[in-house]
């Protein structure tokens, strides 16, 4: 059948796809901005028709019409991979449950047969004259899902940008059984995050390390957006880039003329990355771009393919780090924050790597609501708190007061170094709990 045919023949409207749909069915969706918006908001308006219908997304930017139209969970009943804001706010309200993942290992899940989705629903590019539809800048585990997936539903956004990749970065027309029009929604912008002084102080701290030939990570927030600018201002070449997120700093960077990716080993000259979250500034510059290279999380977030590059910086943020050295970015005394994600991959990946360094950044205070100031560097981490990174397993952990390594340090010199980089009106109630807990000698002063 020709390539035309046999799209015209799955061309349908979203209320035609959405007829297949069974009570107790799995549903998987892309995240980002390839989540589904006129498939989902078909569905829902079959809400009354259905029960127990169960949706598994990842980082949803913008409200889901299932969960909107069903505040009991009686017919559709949904999960996440990785908090965004409103999934957090939906999980506030018992309305999402989390799914605990290290990004690299998600594709396995399904190729294991742990997961079985009945239906994938994602949103793609319109279709080339090859009969492929590209996934836009989200590639994270779409693959797996559609392999995997006993029915196939895209939705077509003619605004979606096409990402070009290494690996898995597209679908044919004949892997899916209904294509549906999305008449152009725009893409979720995530403008860069203004970075504070606070921010400024930990991106001196952490500039440093990052020389001439050295593959970078960075997460998101102001602090990674800063660290960018200071590399494009001073101007430190053959930097390579390896990272689940792509965003607005690394197109700076890259017209800089920092970026080329000539000292990598793996993907060679390419900005390799899993997904991408910013600008419509960062979009255009990814659409149909060959120095850029999307791959699913499963390659880009693996630690043996990542720790492949030498002098490869890792740099993420996280909530608290506990006087033990344990690190935690998802939670907070039991409230859900975000996830996993990557953070133990590339931490565990860039300490791996020749000449490699893993740092966590974070200030050294909060604001709580009461308006009263917190450390972020605490004795234990409170109950309900979720260990991102075992103690084993940090590098470096920096403030706007200094950077320590926690490699090969007891507990007692863990707790010595974290004190000496947290706030100074902190840091004699610290020294007293670290005493408390049994981790600290008493004749040792902190500055």
């Amino acid at each position: 059948m020709k390539i035309q045919e046999e799209y015209k023949n799955k061309l349908v409207s979203a209320e035609e796809a959405v007829k297949v749909i069974k009570s107790g069915d799995l549903i998987d969706w892309s995240s980002f901005n390839g989540q589904p918006v006129v498939l989902d908001q078909a569905l829902a308006a079959r809400k009354d028709e259905l029960t127990n219908v169960h949706i598994r997304a990842s980082s949803s930017l913008r409200p889901v019409a299932c969960v909107e139209a069903d505040q009991k969970r009686e017919h559709f009943i949904y999960h996440t991979w990785h908090m965004s804001a409103y999934e957090r706010k939906l999980h506030d309200r018992n309305l999402c449950n989390f799914i605990p993942v290290a990004f690299h290992e998600r594709s396995s899940y399904y190729e294991n047969g742990y997961v079985a989705p009945d239906v994938a629903m994602l949103q793609v590019c319109p279709m080339n004259e090859y009969g492929y539809f590209n996934y836009g800048p989200q590639a994270n585990a779409i693959d797996a899902i559609t392999r995997y997936s006993k029915i196939v539903m895209v939705e077509e956004n003619p605004l979606m940008p096409v990402a070009l990749g290494g690996r898995f970065e597209m679908i044919h027309i004949s892997d899916v059984d209904h294509v549906v029009k999305n008449p152009g929604t725009p893409l979720i912008e995530v403008k860069p995050a203004v970075a504070s002084e606070t921010d400024k102080a930990i991106a001196n701290h952490i500039i440093k390390e990052i020389h001439d030939g050295c593959c970078i990570q960075l997460g998101i927030g102001g602090l990674p957006n800063t660290i960018g600018e200071m590399i494009a201002k001073a101007r430190i070449k053959h930097l390579g880039v390896h990272t689940e997120m792509l965003a607005d700093s690394y197109v700076d960077m890259y017209e800089a003329g920092c970026l080329d990716g000539t000292r990598k080993v793996t993907d060679v000259g390419k900005i390799a990355y899993t997904f991408a979250l910013g600008t419509q500034r960062l979009y255009d510059f990814i659409h149909e771009n060959p120095v850029c290279s999307i791959s699913p999380g499963s390659y880009i977030n693996n630690p043996n393919v990542i720790a492949r590059n030498p002098n490869m910086i890792s740099i993420n943020n996280c909530l608290e780090v506990d006087l033990f050295g344990q690190v935690s970015s998802e939670s907070s005394n039991g409230r859900h924050i975000s996830g996993t994600g990557g953070q133990w991959d590339f931490a565990k990946a860039a300490y791996m790597s020749k000449g490699g360094k893993s740092i966590i950044a974070l200030s050294s205070t909060y604001q709580k609501k009461d308006g009263t100031v917190a450390s972020r560097i605490v004795p234990t981490l409170g109950p309900g708190t979720i260990v991102t990174l075992p103690r084993w397993s940090v590098q470096f952990i920096c403030t706007e007061y200094g950077m320590v390594n926690l490699k090969g340090a007891s507990t007692w010199e863990r707790a010595e170094r974290l004190i000496s980089i947290a706030h100074p009106d902190f840091r004699d109630q610290l020294i007293k709990e670290a005493d408390r807990l049994h981790i600290w000698l008493p004749s040792n002063k902190v500055s």
